[in-house]
């Protein structure tokens, strides 16, 4: 893939909005395992190159196994390093249903020996998983070191860093006659009507049918405040967080945007019967102009036909005072067991390591480098630097506020970028049917959050 270096962003790399969410049980607050290797002391190439092993990976990737996949497969990506490591052999499990099924597995310690991390209580991690050095030393060898650390220790290494916009097909916004992309989200707006008005494109599709896919719309709060300390700090002792600020910026017209396009009719005829696969080869061939996804469903939408050079990212509606900013994080991060012996420890420590810096799989998949060592980016972002986007990672909870998020999740049930995928289907059923007016939605997402606070004693500031 031509590669463009982002000179004019300014990329925050303290953290990542994570996956965090209430565990899924098991013991609590254990102790980080003792090893005399880390991370940050793997020389590839020449370290354990005497090691033999099998080391058993549990993945997400289930289209990555797949001999047809329009990209490289994650059995040719172990093939490439097999020419370094010939006698480490990574034996690869593809899970369906991610999340749960890892969640259940975790419970033994015979899981495997590398996992992608699933929902789980950050107190957790030094039960489960080894750490690959301190918090501190893993900054200055991965971006997102924060997003998976515990009492000061790196548990987590994310596979690739995803910014938040919207993809978009490119064809279809210059039929439409619109010749620069939206900054608020009245723009956006009338551009949807534009593209609905003079072609025959879906102007916004929700993917409301996947439920998963409607979750994206969570990911964007940190980026309309443009503070990356806002979303796990601010956020939790605010009253009434998804008011609305008078300004277009917030919550609160992040998740507007989806209430006026559907309430006008610039989303799919019915979206029950919503696609996700489908929806791939649609924008591919201009059938639908827009979705709101993370930068990783770039890659997939120009895979998905014949047209990928029609296929653009573009930085989500919102300004701040004329600027634009985009939350950035890891995707998924690779974890070692615990409990493993030491030789497949230290195995899967150099694969983790050679998938982050050598594999290339960042680039291939339209990413943010996760290693320090690369600072060119994707094509994917040119629009984000064309418009001088600046990149905020959310910065970690306060110090005894850990699973404070996860416990105002669970008591308000609106599990904000943690899987809450009702609530943003319920703007959608809403706005269609006319059974409910965005404001009565919001006073009622405030009613919970305000009740959910009061129950753990939260100061509201």
């Amino acid at each position: 893939m031509k590669m463009k270096k982002l000179t004019s962003v300014l990329i925050s790399v303290l953290l990542i909005f994570s996956l965090t969410a209430c565990g899924g049980g098991g013991q609590k607050g254990g102790t980080a395992k003792a090893v005399d290797f880390t991370y940050a002391d793997i020389e590839l190439g020449k370290d354990y190159t005497d090691i033999t092993a099998t080391v058993k990976f549990l993945t997400h990737r289930t289209d990555m196994m797949d001999p047809d996949y329009n990209g490289t497969t994650l059995p040719e990506y172990i093939a490439e390093f097999n020419k370094m490591y010939p006698n480490i052999t990574i034996d690869v499990e593809a899970m369906t249903n991610y999340d749960d099924d890892a969640l259940l597995r975790l419970q033994g310690s015979d899981w495997g020996d590398i996992m992608m991390i699933p929902s789980l209580d950050k107190d957790q991690l030094p039960t489960y998983f080894l750490p690959f050095g301190t918090t501190e030393e893993m900054s200055q060898q991965v971006r997102f070191a924060n997003a998976w650390s515990y009492d000061g220790m790196c548990y987590g290494v994310s596979t690739t860093g995803n910014a938040q916009g919207i993809v978009y097909n490119k064809k279809v916004f210059e039929q439409a006659g619109i010749t620069e992309l939206p900054k608020t989200p009245d723009e956006f707006i009338a551009d949807l009507k534009l593209i609905k008005e003079k072609t025959d494109a879906i102007p916004l599709y929700t993917n409301y049918a996947a439920g998963w896919t409607m979750t994206a719309w969570d990911a964007y709060i940190t980026g309309s405040v443009g503070d990356p300390a806002y979303f796990n700090q601010t956020f939790l002792h605010t009253k009434d967080p998804f008011a609305d600020p008078g300004d277009g910026t917030g919550p609160y017209n992040v998740y507007k945007i989806l209430y006026e396009a559907t309430a006008n009719g610039l989303i799919e005829d019915d979206y029950t019967t919503t696609d996700w696969e489908g929806c791939k080869g649609m924008i591919n061939r201009g059938e639908i102009g827009c979705m709101v996804l993370g930068s990783w469903a770039y890659t997939q939408m120009q895979d998905g036909g014949p047209y990928p050079e029609d296929i653009g990212y573009m930085p989500f509606p919102i300004s701040i005072n004329g600027k634009q900013y985009a939350t950035a994080g890891g995707d998924y991060n690779f974890a070692i067991n615990a409990n493993s012996s030491e030789d497949k420890q230290k195995a899967a420590m150099v694969f983790i390591k050679w998938f982050t810096e050598e594999s290339g799989f960042t680039y291939n998949e339209g990413g943010i480098p996760v290693s320090l060592k690369i600072d060119e980016y994707p094509e994917v972002y040119q629009a984000f630097d064309e418009n001088n986007v600046e990149f905020v990672a959310e910065e970690p909870a306060l110090p005894g506020e850990e699973t404070l998020l996860n416990e105002l999740n669970a008591d308000s049930e609106l599990m904000v970028n943690n899987g809450g995928a009702d609530k943003v289907q319920r703007i959608v059923e809403a706005a269609f049917n006319g059974t409910e007016t965005y404001d009565e939605i919001i006073a009622d997402w405030n009613q919970r959050w305000t009740d959910a606070q009061n129950a753990n004693n939260v100061e509201i500031q």
